[in-house]
């Protein structure tokens, strides 16, 4: 069955004080046709789609109009779109932690789609069968009876979008679907995204990675600053872009890095660990692991998504405890110059409390000089404006990059950066790694760096730890 056209006409978001956040933009998505919206992180590509779904956060206004095949729709009446949701349109949001239930196993959580909302009405038994076999399809059949909090980032991500395309919905949204994935896992997920499209349904996608944009075809629009500056076939705006934002873009891209000098030597050593082990229940993440950590150095780990990547940085900041091995810091290392990046960045801030306070409040409680944070926002592309937002009212990029200032308001030793920018476009990802190198290098800090994208850590790292399941 093909799915319904999708076709907005001067859709538009602004704040509560009328400000643009979106200015009205128009297209039409035909079935077995994919649309990948690429540009600036907090260029209002999730607002967008947001505004589509009738999910805004409260305080933001959309306006403008949205068919779904033969339905018409004001944008202002979002709760007017609800009976689409699941049935025929569904979407994967940024943060796949906020899209599943935490007190639900995640198998249970896919199954529960097929059985109320499918059109199908699969019996539970049929439902967890089905679930099963999605879950394998994406190289997670592990996560079948596990919890969440238990997953991988990639993981998660994974289970969130099976959840998402169990109801049948023809018209997927999918907000950075592939980010911390690994290669293996991505080309999964985009072969799944292309059987959508085989199928007759149409995809719309919100990423910063080129390759998913390339390998789904179709077409492109690309957004900067709340407009969309240029839109048609993928293949003329990746070989041949008008714009010239557009050019840098895709000139950002780390394949087009240079390679880093290798650092002749290494400074004091930060920490010293031997015989790192760690198993959850009968699983084994990994084991034997032995490694030191000098001021200064740049390490990547590297793996596959549940290998264990994030847990051996979080052990060596303390934060897990090694089932076996041990872990030394030097005599004059204390615990806060040992600071994490989170993947999630939603999960590094409360969410009921405005970002001026996170920062007041730790530049009160450490001392520091609050003129440092105006330069640290300027240096990160960030308007100060931000802070009196919510977490929830700026983009995941913006929040991430509001993380690492944070973070380099400590000074720290090592900076554990869990996939820091999977968030990011190509031109702010660069511009946060060559910040967050500089910064490292000026304080002789450590980056210990996870990340599944192979070209930004022989870009930037200097050496390499590989985990692989055990």
């Amino acid at each position: 069955m093909s799915a319904p056209e999708l076709k907005l006409q001067d859709l538009a978001v602004r704040d509560g004080k009328g400000n643009w956040l979106v200015h009205p933009c128009s297209f039409t998505l035909q079935p077995g046709i994919a649309l990948s919206i690429i540009g600036g992180s907090g260029s209002g590509k999730s607002l967008l789609v947001q505004a589509i779904m009738g999910s805004l956060a409260p305080g933001l206004k959309a306006s403008g109009e949205i068919r779904l095949g033969n339905a018409a729709s004001r944008a202002e009446d979002a709760a007017g779109r609800r009976p689409w949701w699941g049935h025929t349109l569904a979407m994967l949001p940024q943060e796949p932690w906020l899209a599943l239930n935490p007190s639900m196993r995640a198998g249970n959580q896919v199954a529960e789609s097929y059985h109320y909302v499918s059109h199908a009405r699969m019996s539970m038994a049929q439902a967890r069968a089905q679930a099963r076999i999605d879950l394998d399809q994406l190289g997670v059949a592990a996560a079948d009876r596990q919890y969440p909090f238990m997953l991988s980032g990639g993981m998660a991500q994974r289970v969130a979008f099976a959840a998402t395309r169990a109801g049948g919905a023809q018209v997927v949204i999918v907000d950075e679907p592939t980010k911390g994935l690994d290669a293996d896992a991505r080309d999964n997920l985009l072969t799944v995204l292309q059987s959508v499209l085989q199928n007759g349904g149409s995809v719309l996608t919100i990423t910063h990675d080129m390759h998913v944009a390339k390998v789904l075809g179709g077409d492109i629009m690309v957004m900067r600053d709340s407009h969309v500056l240029e839109q048609g076939p993928a293949q003329q705006i990746l070989e041949h872009p008008q714009h010239a934002y557009t050019r840098a873009l895709l000139a950002a891209d780390p394949e087009h890095w240079i390679q880093p000098i290798p650092v002749a030597g290494t400074g004091q050593q930060i920490l010293e660990a031997r015989g790192l082990s760690k198993r959850y229940g009968a699983h084994t993440l990994f084991s034997g692991i032995d490694l030191e950590i000098h001021a200064g150095e740049r390490i990547a780990i590297s793996g596959p998504s549940g290998a264990g990547k994030t847990t051996l940085g979080n052990m060596l900041l303390g934060l897990v405890p090694p089932d076996q091995g041990s872990i030394v810091l030097a005599p004059n290392i204390e615990k806060l110059k040992l600071q994490k990046l989170y993947q999630d960045p939603v999960s590094a801030f409360a969410p009921r409390l405005a970002l001026r306070q996170a920062f007041d409040d730790l530049i009160r409680r450490h001392k520091l000089n609050p003129a440092t944070l105006p330069r640290l926002l300027a240096r990160l592309k960030l308007d100060e404006g931000l802070l009196r937002r919510l977490p929830s009212q700026v983009s995941g990029g913006e929040l991430q990059r509001l993380a690492l200032a944070r973070i380099l308001l400590l000074s720290p030793a090592l900076i554990f950066a869990d996939e820091p920018t999977s968030r990011l476009d190509p031109i702010s990802q660069r511009e946060t790694m060559d910040l967050l190198l500089e910064m490292a290098a000026t304080n002789e800090a450590a980056i210990l760096l996870v990340t599944h994208d192979r070209r930004l850590a022989s870009r930037t790292m200097q050496r390499q730890i590989a985990l692989r399941p055990v």
